[in-house]
């Protein structure tokens, strides 16, 4: 086995280079955040952009890390990194009992977040399935539980108007085949069929599905994984259904890890609220409502998606800081979410103070850091014809000159706590060109 540093997840999304070099040694390619991008392998990139429509309008998510880690409440790789003996770890099957309809709480947050869409963990890496598996017992209907809860979650969405998707976890640390899958053919192929079969049920037995969202291919190649004949199974199984890329095989987005990196193929950044994706009582690192709508800005302006995690405690509640952070963040969407889910691509990148988005011809200039009375915007290459607050449309003075544009009569105080929105129609799409400052600028004699 690797060791946990080799094998961690955050590890394995570094980058193909680097994974080459570590223990492992293996071909896979597990960098699957830089897979190539050359579009889907089992579907036309057409017929993508007709299935992506939704999902490019609804911008921000729900990701859902929930599963026996939740219960030792010291994140999501405990198994691995703390070496538990897997005989050990299973006995949290039967402790592992959240109260019923948990999910119902979760999409309800999602809603009020502003979110549009939920993707659940249904097995991570521990092996161990939310749903109702006729090919083990290591799941949440045949222990403690009793009951499946992922359809339990699928329930809750649909109530709450959210598509609802599928995080599956290749990996396997439980499977007797998971490991010696890489060098045994006979163990390669019952694992194999294991894990089509499991995806088979997630894709037949939960209504209509709007995500496949699978997570590290170790140990095998997206060949070992026949990963091409497994997404032609999903297509028409779910003729509508988004796969990401970590089959190993490019498919519909890349999912870059806990950072936001706009890509030519259709992006999803998947970040955690503080450091740990499932429930870590000691993790206190949390980010800020105003981090939160910040990093949703940046995916907007460059038309990516934004799924934020929650990892609930054993009993399906919610961390209380996840609920405080998502709330705030409900309120700022309130009078903000057109801004998000109708924005167009936005050049306009540049300012210490301020993040942009775009409709149109009018520039969103959303202002995190307060700069008082006077907010200025350098580079701005187009007329502004007006500006006004948002969403109160009070007009706001200006005053444009060679090199930036000055917005005058501000508040002296954030008009609102997270972020203060300026809304500057321009007389063409609005570009900026911060070269043109540095080398146009007059510069004073010596």
């Amino acid at each position: 086995m690797m060791n946990s540093h080799s094998l961690s997840r955050r590890g394995l999304l570094k980058g193909a280079a680097a994974f080459a070099a570590t223990a492992a040694g293996s071909s896979t390619g597990i960098a699957q955040e830089h897979a190539a991008d050359t579009g889907p392998r089992t579907s036309t990139v057409e017929a993508r952009e007709r299935r992506m429509q939704w999902w490019h309008e609804a911008r921000f998510g729900m990701f859902i890390h929930f599963g026996l880690y939740s219960v030792l409440g010291q994140h999501e790789w405990a198994m691995e990194e703390e070496g538990i003996p897997v005989a050990e770890y299973q006995l949290l099957a039967k402790q592992f009992n959240p109260k019923p309809h948990a999910a119902r709480a979760w999409a309800k947050l999602a809603k009020a977040a502003g979110m549009k869409y939920m993707v659940m963990t249904t097995k991570h890496h521990e092996g161990f399935c939310l749903f109702n598996t006729k090919l083990t017992d290591y799941c949440a209907p045949k222990q403690a539980a009793g009951r499946d809860l992922v359809a339990e979650y699928v329930e809750a969405a649909e109530a709450e108007g959210l598509r609802h998707g599928f995080y599956y976890s290749l990996m396997d640390w439980h499977h007797p085949d998971g490991a010696r899958c890489k060098t045994d053919e006979e163990a390669r192929r019952r694992f194999v069929d294991y894990i089509h079969g499991q995806v088979r049920e997630l894709c037949s037995n939960y209504g209509k599905v709007a995500v496949m969202w699978y997570d590290v291919n170790w140990p095998l190649t997206a060949e070992g994984w026949e990963s091409e004949k497994m997404n032609k199974m999903v297509r028409e199984l779910q003729p509508d259904i988004l796969i990401n890329n970590r089959s190993g095989i490019p498919e519909d987005f890349t999912t870059p890890e806990q950072h936001i990196q706009a890509s030519a193929a259709p992006w999803e950044a998947c970040m955690t609220m503080n450091d740990s994706w499932g429930f870590n009582r000691g993790d206190d690192n949390w980010k800020s409502p105003k981090t939160v709508v910040r990093n949703l800005l940046q995916c907007t302006r460059d038309q990516g998606n934004y799924l934020l995690n929650i990892g609930p405690k054993a009993d399906g509640s919610i961390p209380e800081q996840s609920v405080d952070i998502l709330t705030k963040v409900g309120r700022w969407m309130d009078g903000h979410s057109e801004l998000i889910h109708k924005a167009d691509k936005c050049q306009a990148r540049h300012s210490e103070l301020a993040q942009f988005t775009r409709q149109g011809n009018t520039l969103y200039i959303h202002t995190h850091f307060w700069p008082g009375e006077t907010l200025a915007v350098g580079g701005l290459q187009q007329k502004v014809l007006s500006a006004k607050m948002y969403p109160g449309r009070t007009p706001v003075k200006f005053a444009q000159e060679d090199f930036r544009v000055r917005f005058m009569g501000l508040p002296a105080s954030a008009p609102d706590p997270l972020v203060t929105t300026l809304a500057v129609e321009c007389d063409g799409e609005p570009t900026q060109d911060m070269n043109a400052i540095r080398v146009n600028r007059k510069r004073e004699s010596v």
